[in-house]
């Protein structure tokens, strides 16, 4: 990684400017699509400086580094956007209301617009004051990618392969359903009585692009999250059956009429232990931002220096470390509040100017102070814990609407666009801070990184707009056959007992408290923990299929430059599993949006005294062999 741009050579050009938003709308659809499906928002830093550094290569481009770089970090807009979006404002369509492209739109491109001024000061702590301490993962092994780029494009043709058949594969499940997106326990016989009795059942999502996401998160972190979704399915839930299977629990005055044990296992899952999920999220987000107040104390420090001209200016001879003037920054985020609350008072999300000011200091305030929480957390561990800080942004947001009169379905439409703003600044927060760092490590300067990322965000901000509600027309987020969308799903529960005179479950979210805190004492990451504890089950296992690979390609050979080796390969099949299992993903709905059905129903249909359909019992075979082609294509790299 000891490669520099060289002095003068070309970053911002028409070409790396146009390709990188060519790269926003792709990856900005496909991610989104995956995480409406999964739950999980793939990063696109390391396809998208794969697919630049092929590019280049094909159109024979010397020194393209710089350029290379800039393509990745506007391209990268399209996940942290899109990570801001479909965690909230999917919740809206799910409590059976509506919102528009304007809302949509404006959301995501104000709070994305906030996350990047709100981190310009910390820069210079995290990228410079912090070198050599915090490890990066995701920008070190993209500044790998596009370092070893510059002497050819084998990556891209790896990611290419890999991305079509991921792709091919997916769109086979998806379109034609030629084998069951998800086996289960409970297509057996004991497993079905089993599920119904004692409501223990297990779930595998066979996807590709699932199989790739596990992969890439790793062993770690893939098992910690297994475990918290183990421990509801396999503890939590039939353990709510054991207990107080006669009864009825209804903690959110919700109006629940059915018993626990008439209840399936993914009912309770959805009424009662997720939300002891959600409670720990809460939890590992204030312990997050416990740990790292010095971290906001040296960076505004550090920021304030430059603003009195103390310490280095925005104006240095140093490229290196050449920010907007802070001037700049200041103003900008003054004129993005104003617009914040322009918005929220005449874009039909309030009802008057004092709740859009109450919501102004909402968006101000959370979002600048967990701006640090969430680049700490992509410094260290390469996971940003958005959809936990939110979800405490929206308890307190639907707490202080509900104070000043704003309740019901208008309350729970602005409490969502509220969050989403907050989401997405912190979405956009935690990821700009690995492209500043991948500038860093191949002197790119700053400044031209942060006014183009202005623009990537506008056109991300347009392209999820415009997908989400393709999406919802096409799959819609609830019923059978929805997107599951389970962060969406699960803010929806959270603000719609407090907007219709309910009460939040708060039983259920200090027993998740309480977990978190006893697995920070134990110095277990809590926030993957409880991540697991409110994902799907069936979503969660195939992490840890992919995880568990990576585990047994590194460490196969005694030779650790081998070993290496492979795990970068490895990383390019499962990105390209990702991506193209992604975007044809995302082609698949623009079919059935335009009528196109070829789905194979009859071959997906349960006969009667059977427990599963003919696409349900192959289905473990083809994912098989997607494992079997991933491992062996992997340990046939050599140094």
């Amino acid at each position: 990684m000891s490669k520099k741009i060289q002095s003068g050579s070309r970053q911002v050009t028409p070409y790396s400017v146009s390709v990188g938003l060519v790269m926003t709308v792709l990856f900005s659809a496909a991610a989104a699509y995956l995480g409406l499906k999964v739950g999980q928002v793939f990063e696109a830093a390391i396809p998208i400086a794969i697919l630049a550094v092929g590019i280049s290569g094909a159109l024979g481009r010397k020194e393209a580094l710089g350029e290379n770089v800039m393509i990745q970090s506007i391209g990268a807009c399209s996940g942290v956007i899109v990570a801001g979006a479909i965690f909230t404002l999917p919740a809206i369509y799910i409590l059976g209301l509506d919102v528009n492209f304007w809302q949509t739109f404006m959301s995501s491109l104000l709070g994305g617009v906030l996350g990047i001024l709100f981190l310009i000061p910390f820069r210079r702590y995290f990228v410079r004051e912090m070198d050599g301490q915090y490890p990066f993962p995701e920008a070190t092994a993209t500044t790998q990618v596009l370092v070893s780029g510059e002497s050819g494009g084998k990556g891209a043709k790896t990611l290419a392969v890999a991305g079509l058949i991921g792709g091919l594969y997916d769109f086979a499940i998806a379109t034609f359903g030629a084998w069951a997106e998800t086996i289960s326990t409970a297509f057996t016989g004991i497993g079905h009585v089993v599920a119904d009795k004692a409501k223990v059942v297990l779930k595998l999502n066979t996807g590709a692009a699932v199989l790739g996401l596990g992969y890439i998160i790793g062993f770690k972190y893939s098992l910690v999250i297994c475990i918290g979704s183990l421990l509801v399915w396999l503890i939590i839930v039939p353990g709510f059956n054991l207990l107080f299977g006669g009864q009825v629990l209804d903690f959110m005055g919700s109006g629940i009429t059915q018993t626990v044990s008439q209840m399936s296992a993914d009912e309770i899952f959805r009424t009662y232990a997720r939300h002891i999920g959600i409670g720990g999220i809460a939890m590992a987000g204030i312990i997050s931002i416990i740990k790292n107040a010095g971290v906001i104390k040296s960076a505004i420090g550090l920021a304030g220096k430059e603003f009195s001209k103390k310490g280095e200016t925005a104006a240095s001879p140093d490229e290196l470390d050449r920010d907007l003037k802070m001037k700049t920054v200041v103003t900008g985020i003054v004129i993005a509040l104003l617009c914040v609350f322009a918005f929220f008072a005449f874009g039909g999300v309030v009802n008057n100017v004092w709740q859009a000011l109450i919501g102004l200091l909402i968006v101000a305030v959370i979002s600048f102070l967990f701006t640090t929480v969430a680049a700490n957390a992509i410094a260290i561990v390469g996971s940003n814990p958005v959809s936990g800080m939110t979800i405490m942004t929206l308890i307190i947001t639907a707490l202080v609407l509900v104070a000043t009169g704003l309740r019901g379905n208008s309350g729970m439409v602005a409490a969502m666009i509220i969050g989403g703003v907050v989401c997405t600044a912190l979405s956009m927060a935690g990821g700009f801070v690995t492209d500043l760092k991948i500038g860093a490590n191949l002197g790119v300067t700053p400044a031209k990184q942060e006014t183009w990322k202005f623009l990537g965000t506008l056109v991300a901000a347009a392209t999820v707009g415009g997908v989400m509600l393709v999406l919802n027309k096409t799959y819609g987020f609830t019923g059978e056959g929805a997107l599951v969308a389970p962060q969406a799903n699960a803010m929806a529960a959270v603000i719609q007992p407090m907007m219709n005179g309910g009460s939040a479950p708060w039983l259920l979210y200090g027993v998740g408290a309480t977990i978190a805190l006893l697995l920070n004492f134990i110095k277990v990451p809590a926030l993957a923990f409880c991540l697991g504890m409110f994902i799907p089950l069936d979503l969660n296992l195939p992490l840890l299929v992919g995880g568990a690979i990576s585990l047994l390609v590194s460490g196969r050979s005694k030779d650790e430059a081998l070993n290496a080796a492979r795990q970068e390969k490895g990383t390019l099949i499962a990105s390209g599993f990702i991506a193209g299992g992604a975007l044809m993903g995302v082609v698949s709905a623009i079919l059935k949006f335009a009528g196109v059905d070829w789905f194979l129903s009859g071959w997906n249909s349960i006969a009667p005294g059977r427990l599963c359909s003919g696409a349900d019992a192959i289905a473990i075979v083809p994912y098989t062999l997607l494992i079997v082609f991933m491992i062996r294509t992997i340990l046939r790299k050599e140094k």
